[in-house]
């Protein structure tokens, strides 16, 4: 008994092996199409027939029958597994006329025997396929189908004396090696394949993620030599996101002739939640500031719209201002949000006022209209927190007081070269750690 065991296991050893293998290099799934099911079909029944082959020749023989102990039964179940019960009968015909060829008294038995199985596993995963893929219930039908294998050698092969004493050596060794290699084999089998799964919708998933990243950036106003395209100010942002995408978002847009608004906003969250919440705040604040005059009244009006529809309970900070062209007077409402830097030539210093509540908390929320004025040369910078808690391995933040003195020593400079430079600076801060917020900046320059 132990020669059969130890044979049998050097077999099955190698047929999980190269099994393994082929569903490692998805080999079988590019013919798994509806167009394609008879070539999967038949390349999975001539495969089970090769390893049922090689169980043969590999196979211990009793001597004085020539009955053969074999794993071969594996291959007609592994292929009624993977290509129904087409596949099954295929593998079997293919190892069971080997088996035959080799003679010995449970030939016919033989080849009987593995056509029957593999038919069998192939209705039974046809109808049960999540239960029979499940290792436990695997090794039953593994079982099953060696005592059917067994049961057809006591009623083919005579004289039955002898059929019963082939069955009462080889029993045990021949179902058990046989249930436990199916059922460890079709681990293998599903494992990987479950594994390819998971990897084929993590890559759909990124490639969506690029498309939205891709879309989400085109919701952002342009800035080129045509828009915004006046010769009054000067105007640079970037954003950029800590997931492919993100939460926060900056924005510009005329409201008649002679004056323009402009948005930086946070929303609570990060990766595609964040984003889509993004997009509503980005639209409902833009109606309401061109259709409502009262800045104060439009921002309250875009809380409530928010909030009358934000089942997800998120929120978002946000700076609004609202810049008058001729006059470089600017109305501005904060709603929980970062104080900008006002720039002028001689300092630079945070607008700090008394902040209302974010966007999407309450409803019925008044907010405060201030005002600032913007002189020949200044430049108004604003951001996200973002920029302010960047943490370097050290978990030191880059903090407000830091992005104040650098912009100090900015004021100079034009709002592009000013945003490369605290970029820069947030990089050299951080030092390569990971980046866990969205990074977004906005600078205007009054001309």
């Amino acid at each position: 008994m132990s020669i059969f065991f130890s044979k049998m296991i050097g077999t099955l050893a190698v047929i999980i092996l190269v099994a393994g293998y082929i569903g490692a290099n998805d080999l079988l799934s590019k013919f798994y199409s509806a167009e394609q099911r008879w070539k999967y079909i038949i390349i999975s029944g001539i495969l089970g027939g090769i390893f049922g082959i090689y169980g043969n020749i590999s196979g211990v023989s009793m001597p004085g029958s020539g009955a053969v102990i074999s794993v071969r039964d594996i291959g007609p179940m592994l292929s009624g597994f993977m290509g129904g019960p087409l596949g099954g009968l295929l593998s079997g015909l293919i190892c069971g006329y080997h088996r035959y060829t080799m003679g010995g008294i449970t030939a016919v038995a033989c080849i009987i025997a593995t056509c029957a199985i593999g038919v069998l596993c192939g209705f039974i995963t046809l109808k049960f396929y999540e239960k029979a893929i499940q290792p436990r219930n695997a090794f039953i039908i593994g079982v099953l189908m060696e005592c059917l294998h067994l049961a057809i050698v006591l009623i083919v092969v005579k004289p039955f004396d002898t059929a019963l004493d082939i069955v009462r050596q080889i029993a045990f060794p021949f179902v058990i090696t046989n249930a436990v290699g199916f059922a460890f084999l079709i681990s293998i089998m599903t494992f990987i394949e479950r594994q390819r799964d998971i990897t084929l919708a993590q890559s759909r998933l990124q490639s969506e993620l690029e498309v939205a990243s891709v879309v989400q950036h085109s919701l952002l106003p342009p800035i080129t030599d045509t828009f915004p395209g006046r010769k009054e100010f000067e105007i640079r942002a970037i954003m950029e996101t800590a997931k492919e995408v993100g939460g926060d978002f900056y924005d510009f847009f005329f409201v008649g002739p002679d004056k323009m608004a402009v948005i930086i906003a946070d929303v609570s969250g990060k990766g595609v939640p964040a984003a889509m919440f993004m997009a509503t705040a980005k639209l409902t604040l833009q109606n309401a500031i061109r259709d409502i005059p009262d800045l104060a009244e439009a921002v309250r009006t875009a809380n409530d719209n928010l909030c009358a529809r934000n089942e997800a309970d998120m929120f978002v900070t946000a700076w609004i201002g609202l810049l008058d062209i001729p006059t470089g007077e600017m109305e501005f409402v904060c709603a929980g949000h970062n104080p900008p830097v006002l720039m002028r030539s001689d300092r630079a210093e945070f607008v700090r006022v008394k902040s209302g509540l974010v966007l999407g908390g309450m409803e019925g929320i008044p907010y405060r209209k201030e005002t600032l004025t913007l002189g020949h040369g200044d430049k108004l910078f604003l951001y996200t927190d973002g920029v302010t808690e960047a943490e370097n391995e050290f978990h030191e933040l880059f903090t407000e007081k830091r992005l104040g003195t650098r912009l100090d020593l900015l004021r100079d400079k034009d709002p592009e070269e000013i945003i490369k430079s605290i970029r820069s600076d947030i990089t050299s801060h951080v030092h390569g750690c990971e980046q866990f917020d969205d990074i977004t900046m906005l600078c205007l320059k009054y001309n």
